[in-house]
């Protein structure tokens, strides 16, 4: 065959892989989308998001010294005036709030997808959560300086059982922010001393291994 009869098949194949090409870029740049049981339509995401490595601060020091210094490192803000009070799934990315002990044991025993927030802590002794700028949801603690070499690295190859204080002691006096989505406990927290309402709790949880599948908790 001539190439003046060839010209014109191959100027046509090339013709169909540009716009092959083109079509690929589209749908790479745009979520696809299947009908949802209700009728509607529902997101199809290509990969599930991995939970974020847990943040500290190496030092030690004043108790709001140390949080400042880890909000900081995460990027977040304190939720607005307009919401006292909001879920977490709601709330807006890149903020943090409190919760209450008793309520987010209650949260991770159970395994439930969504937290009750409060702009300002509603008791000395509640906990810390941060709502990262991908909505990543990140508890924040205190634990023993022999914890930290087990809780910091991005790659656990096993679960660890972590000892989470809300506020620190001599005891637990490193801060800590560790993947919410990665955390589960059998137990509610219990008081350093149970005599005093104010006094600082400890939550006994496990910290999954990084391999391990996120639950649903503190997802969007």
């Amino acid at each position: 065959m001539s190439d003046h009869a060839t010209s014109p098949l191959r100027f046509r194949l090339r013709r169909d892989v540009a716009i092959g090409c083109l079509l690929a870029l589209l749908l790479s740049a745009f979520p696809l989308t299947v009908d949802a049981a209700s009728g509607g339509k529902t997101e199809v995401l290509p990969v599930q998001k991995a939970a974020p490595s847990a943040v500290f601060i190496e030092t030690t020091g004043p108790e709001a010294d140390l949080r400042r210094q880890l909000r900081a490192k995460n990027a977040v803000a304190e939720l607005g005036a307009s919401a006292s009070q909001v879920m977490f799934s709601q709330a807006p990315t890149g903020s943090y709030g409190f919760i209450e002990p008793k309520f987010l044991g209650m949260a991770l025993v159970t395994q439930s997808p969504d937290l009750v927030l409060q702009r300002a802590a509603p008791t000395a002794n509640a906990y810390e959560i941060h709502k990262l700028a991908d909505g990543s949801g990140m508890v924040v603690g205190f634990v023993e300086k022999e914890l930290m070499v087990q809780v910091a690295p991005a790659q656990r190859p096993k679960t660890v059982r972590l000892e989470l204080y809300s506020n620190p002691s001599a005891k637990a006096a490193h801060i800590v922010a560790v993947p919410l989505t990665k955390l589960s406990s059998d137990r509610m927290p219990t008081k350093i001393d149970p005599k005093n309402p104010n006094s600082p709790v400890v939550l006994n949880m496990d910290l999954r291994s990084s391999a391990s599948h996120a639950s649903t908790q503190g997802v969007q």
